[in-house]
C-alpha cells in the first residue's frame, strides 16, 4: 500500500508530504486547486513522463518520492532479479534537473524507468476519467477477463511457443526470400565459381610469374651480360683471372725475399678462388638461359588470366580470388540446401503452430468458463447502482489469428433499457453508465487480484444522489480488500472514506501553491456541508453533512 508521498518543486507544489493509512482515503478540493497535479506527481514515481516543464523553481531539482509498504506482496524475487535490496517499505524516488534529465531509485539503487513500470503496475492502479474511454478497446475488456480467469502456467507456456512459433515464421519468410533471390542468381553464381576454379589458381604463383616473364622478356641481354662476363673473367689471353694468376706468382717470389708479403699471397689467393668460381657460376648461368617464345606465350597468358580476374572482380591479389571463390562455393551449396533448410523450417513452424493451437483453445476454454462470472458479478453490482434492466454480456470471438494473447477477441455488450438489445458499449453507454460499469468492471479487478492500492479519480462522473451512495457504499467495500484513494466532488461518497484530505490553494505576495492537509472530524463535516451547499455553508447542509458522517460510523 501507499504510505507516503512527498514531492518537491513539481507544479504548484513547493514542498508537500501526505501519509496515507490503509483502508479508503478521500481527497476533495475546489476544481483547479490541484487533485490533478497530485496526480500528475504520483505518476512520475510509477514511470510516468519527465519533464522540465513541471519544475515550479527552474533553478531546483523536482523530486518526487513515495513510499510503498510491500511485505506481503510477493515482490522479493522481482527486486532480486533486478539486483534490488528488498526491505518491507520500498521507496521510490524520481528526480528532474532544471535540464529535464530524469533519475529514478529504488531503495536507493538507480534503476530505469521500465523497471519502475513493471513493478508499479504491481503496487498500485489509477483511474482516472479517461479510463472510461478504455471500455471501448477489445484489448482492454480482454485484460479484465484474464485478470480474473485462473490460467495457471498456461499463458506462460502459451507465450513460450507463441515466440517460438513467431521467431521460426521470421525465419522462414527470410529463407524463403533469401532462397527465391539465389535462385535468381544461380546461374551468374555458378558461372563465376566455375571460372575461377577453372583458372585453378595457386596463392604464391603471381609473384613467380612476373619474375619469370621479366627473365624471359630480357634474355638476350641477359645472356648478353653474362656472356661479357664470361669474358673478362676467364679469357685466355686477357681475363681478370689470368691477371690474378700472374699477380699470384709475382706475390709468391716476393715472399721468398720479403717475408710481409706472404699475408697478401694468402688473400690473393682466396679472392682467386672466389673469382674463379663466379667465372663457373657466370658461364652456368649463361648456359642454362635460352630465349623460349613458346615459354613467355604461356607465362603472359596465365598472367593476363590473373590480371583479368582481378581487375573483374576489383582485387589485387590472388588471395582475394581464391576467398571470392570459396564464397561462390559456399552460396552455391547455400542454393543447393535451400530447400532443406526450409523444408526443417516449415516444419518447425507448423510443429510450434500446432502447439500453439492447441494451448489457444485451452485458453479460451478458461476465458468463456470465466465470463458467466464476470457477467453475473458486473450485473448484479449495476443494478444495485440504479440500472434494474441492465444487461451486460461478454462476447468471446475465436479465430486462428494469433498474438500475444491468444486468438480470442472480446466485445462488452451493454443495454441499460428493456427495449434494447445489447450492443457494443461505446455507441450505447452514457458518461454516467460508463462510470458505473468501469466501477464494477475494476471492483472485480481487485478481487481477482492481488493489488495493494487502487486510486480512483472521479469515477464517481455523471452519477448523484442514491446511486452516488451505493457507489460509495462499493468503493468502500472494496478498501476491505486494498488501499482505497479516492479522488471525488461527490459528499455521499466523502463521507465514507476513513481518511479525508483537502487539495486547496495559497496565494502569497509573488506567488501560488497547491497545498493537502488531512481533516479531523470537525473540518471533515464542514468540507462535506461545502460540498452539498456550495461556498455558503448552510444550517440545512451541515445537519446533512452530520447525517451522512454519522452513517459512516
Amino acid at each position: 500500500m501507499l504510505k507516503e508521498l512527498n514531492v518537491e518543486n513539481y507544479a504548484l507544489i513547493d514542498k508537500l508530504n501526505i501519509s496515507f493509512s490503509d483502508g479508503m482515503s478521500i481527497i476533495t478540493g475546489e476544481t483547479g486547486a490541484g487533485k490533478s497535479i497530485l496526480l500528475g506527481a504520483l505518476s512520475l514515481v510509477l514511470g510516468g513522463r519527465a519533464d522540465s516543464n513541471v519544475l515550479k523553481d527552474t533553478a531546483r531539482n523536482c523530486i518526487v518520492e513515495g513510499v510503498f509498504h510491500i511485505e506481503g506482496y510477493g515482490l522479493e524475487s522481482f527486486l532480486s532479479e533486478n539486483d534490488i535490496d528488498y526491505e518491507p517499505d520500498l521507496i521510490i524516488c524520481r528526480t528532474i534537473n532544471p535540464a529535464g534529465k530524469s533519475r529514478a531509485f529504488i531503495n536507493d539503487t538507480p534503476v530505469n524507468a521500465t523497471i519502475i513500470k513493471d513493478i508499479s503496475h504491481r503496487l498500485l492502479d489509477i483511474h482516472s476519467q479517461h479510463q472510461n474511454l478504455l471500455l471501448s478497446s477489445s484489448k482492454f475488456q480482454l485484460s479484465v477477463i484474464d485478470a480474473v480467469t485462473d490460467f495457471g502456467k498456461l499463458k506462460d507456456e502459451y507465450l513460450q511457443y507463441f515466440s517460438a512459433y513467431r521467431a521460426e515464421e521470421k525465419k522462414l519468410e527470410d529463407l524463403l526470400a533469401r532462397s527465391a533471390k539465389a535462385k535468381a542468381d544461380y546461374d551468374y553464381i555458378k558461372f563465376q565459381f566455375e571460372q575461377l576454379q577453372q583458372a585453378n589458381l595457386k596463392a604464391d604463383e603471381q609473384n613467380d610469374l612476373e619474375i619469370e616473364i621479366q627473365e624471359l622478356s630480357n634474355v638476350e641481354e641477359i645472356k648478353s651480360g653474362y656472356e661479357k662476363l664470361t669474358t673478362l673473367l676467364s679469357n685466355e689471353e686477357i681475363s681478370v683471372i689470368n691477371m690474378l694468376k700472374e699477380a699470384e706468382n709475382t706475390l709468391g717470389r716476393l715472399s721468398k725475399v720479403h717475408l710481409s708479403s706472404n699475408d697478401l699471397s694468402i688473400r690473393l689467393k682466396n679472392i682467386l678462388v672466389e673469382v674463379k668460381d663466379i667465372s663457373e657460376e657466370t658461364n652456368r648461368i649463361n648456359n642454362s638461359l635460352e630465349i623460349n617464345p613458346e615459354r613467355l606465350s604461356i607465362v603472359e597468358n596465365r598472367l593476363n588470366t590473373i590480371y583479368d580476374l582481378q581487375q573483374k572482380h576489383r582485387v589485387a591479389t590472388i588471395g582475394e580470388l581464391l576467398e571470392l571463390q570459396k564464397n561462390y562455393g559456399n552460396s552455391l551449396t547455400e542454393i543447393e540446401n535451400f530447400d532443406e533448410m526450409i523444408a526443417k523450417t516449415q516444419k518447425a513452424v507448423n510443429d510450434n503452430l500446432d502447439k500453439v493451437k492447441d494451448l489457444a483453445l485451452k485458453i479460451s476454454a478458461l476465458r468463456q468458463k470465466t465470463i458467466p462470472l464476470v457477467e453475473k458479478h458486473v450485473s448484479t453490482l449495476l443494478k444495485s447502482l440504479g440500472m434494474p434492466n441492465i444487461v451486460f454480456k461478454v462476447e468471446l470471438t475465436y479465430s486462428e489469428h494469433f498474438s500475444s494473447d491468444g486468438a480470442d477477441s472480446i466485445t462488452f455488450l451493454f443495454s441499460a433499457n428493456r427495449d434494447m438489445p445489447p450492443r457494443e458499449i461505446s455507441k450505447v453507454a452514457s458518461g454516467g453508465e460508463m462510470s458505473r460499469l468501469m466501477l464494477a468492471l475494476k471492483s472485480l479487478l481487485v478481487k481477482g487480484t492481488n493489488l495493494p492500492t487502487i486510486i480512483f479519480d472521479e469515477i464517481d462522473t455523471g452519477v448523484s444522489g442514491e446511486v452516488a451512495d451505493k457507489m460509495g457504499n462499493i468503493i468502500n467495500e472494496l478498501s476491505e480488500k486494498a488501499q482505497v484513494i479516492n479522488i471525488t466532488h461527490l459528499p455521499q461518497i466523502a463521507a465514507k472514506g476513513n481518511a479525508h484530505y483537502l487539495v486547496y490553494k495559497e496565494d502569497t505576495a509573488t506567488a501560488t501553491f497547491t497545498k493537502v492537509r488531512k481533516l479531523n472530524n470537525d473540518e471533515r463535516i464542514l468540507e462535506i456541508a461545502k460540498m452539498l451547499s456550495g461556498s455558503k455553508i448552510t444550517d440545512a447542509a451541515v445537519e446533512h453533512a452530520k447525517e451522512l458522517f454519522d452513517e459512516k460510523k
